[in-house]
């Protein structure tokens, strides 16, 4: 039996902010962002947006050739959660008007969370074949002004349908794993940025890529010659280079620095005009290699290794399936990416300092450029999320953020 990617999706907010202006604030030279981390642009999401409205919106397109009442499950990856008890999955799952026979929760491993909801919907579709399972992974990064990951924040959500007919991508059963518990990057609930130890970081990540590669060549017998192309967990461009190099040289590799890099190429057209998307990084680089290879890439073998900080990482592969094109949406992902607005820093640090009431007070939220949802306000502690119109009209990018409304 197949397994795999039916369908998928990918969305981030209708604003970013160049890395150019942002080094241009900080006093520093912008090669240190755009050739040292790899980094262009960085979403920035609106104060009417969060991870579940993202996640319904990557969804909402994922899901336009499916038959909805098929759906399963909902699975909700993030590391960005909006409660303590409460799955961002239900929220999903009311806004695109899923059965109520369809089963929801929430997954949390830092990054890999994604990934651990692939194969938990791997044993799912085995056990029933006939069932779909909708799997989302949606996340804001934030690190704080003036921070060393600052200029690496970003946004996004992925939307992936899974099922035993796929028409994109096949993944391979095989896995290598590597769990260890270190403290390289983790947010306390009592915080709103994460905390970070980045080149401790970068070391656990190298150490997690050879232990869970080696761990997957164990598992499944393969060479790092049988696979054509590789896309990494992108917490910045540049990692994934790094993290390529590093397994090639781990395996001897014959290929030139060129050719290492072809192998990863197409992969990162996408995270350098995103940021860091956590849980969703992976599966946007899958996305970018599908869609920016100028080559049918068709039977062919593809290595794919997700990393958690904190850590947990996972090395697994997928082969791509004949006629894939056929199904992306790559014009509409190209036209997302070219309408999005341009911040200014003070925009930019009015969107970021804003927050949401923490004791639960009454609530309005100033309409901004989003998709289809939205997040309304706050009202009697609880979230209120709308729905907005399919061709919604021009509304101003930059409204006030910071008053406060009552519900009528």
């Amino acid at each position: 039996m197949k397994f795999g990617i039916e369908s998928i999706n990918f969305y981030t907010p209708h604003y970013y902010l160049d890395l150019e202006a942002l080094a241009q604030e900080r006093g520093l030279d912008p090669q240190k962002y755009l050739r040292g981390l790899g980094q262009e642009k960085m979403a920035v999401p609106p104060p009417d947006e969060d991870v579940v409205t993202m996640g319904a919106n990557a969804a909402y397109r994922a899901l336009e050739n499916i038959e909805r009442s098929s759906i399963d499950t909902i699975m909700f990856a993030t590391e960005s959660s909006i409660d303590q008890s409460k799955a961002a999955a239900i929220y999903v799952h009311k806004l695109l008007g899923l059965p109520t026979t369809c089963k929801a929760f929430e997954i949390k491993q830092a990054c890999c969370s994604s990934t651990t909801g692939l194969q938990i919907a791997q044993a799912l579709v085995t056990q029933n074949p006939t069932q779909k399972i909708l799997l989302v992974a949606s996340d804001i990064a934030r690190y704080g002004f003036n921070t060393a990951g600052e200029p690496s924040q970003g946004a996004g959500a992925i939307a992936i349908v899974l099922s035993a007919q796929p028409c994109l991508l096949a993944f391979n059963g095989e896995s290598g794993s590597y769990t260890e518990d270190v403290m390289d990057f983790w947010r306390p609930n009592y915080r709103d940025e994460a905390l970070v130890d980045g080149k401790y970081s970068i070391k656990i990540y190298l150490k997690a890529l050879a232990e869970s590669w080696k761990h997957y060549v164990k598992e499944s017998g393969a060479r790092f010659e049988d696979f054509y192309r590789f896309c990494y967990h992108l917490p910045f461009t540049r990692m994934a280079e790094k993290a390529h190099t590093h397994l090639a040289k781990i395996n001897k590799s014959t290929l030139t620095p060129t050719e290492q890099y072809q192998q990863v190429a197409d992969s990162l057209k996408f995270n350098p005009i995103t940021g860091n998307c956590y849980t969703a990084s992976l599966y946007e680089g899958i996305l970018s290699l599908m869609i920016e290879s100028k080559e049918d890439l068709s039977e062919k073998r593809v290595g794919l290794f997700s990393y958690g900080s904190g850590c947990m990482a996972t090395f697994f592969s997928g082969t791509f399936l004949p006629h894939y094109k056929r199904w992306l949406q790559g014009e509409a992902h190209h036209h997302m990416f070219a309408t999005r607005k341009s911040l200014i820093y003070r925009e930019y640090e009015n969107f970021y300092t804003h927050k949401l009431p923490s004791d639960g007070e009454d609530y309005v939220t100033a309409k901004h450029e989003t998709g289809l949802f939205r997040i309304a306000g706050i009202k009697e502690h609880k979230r209120i999320y709308e729905t907005c119109p399919i061709a919604p009209p021009q509304r101003p990018p930059l409204q006030q953020t910071k008053s406060i409304t009552k519900w009528p």
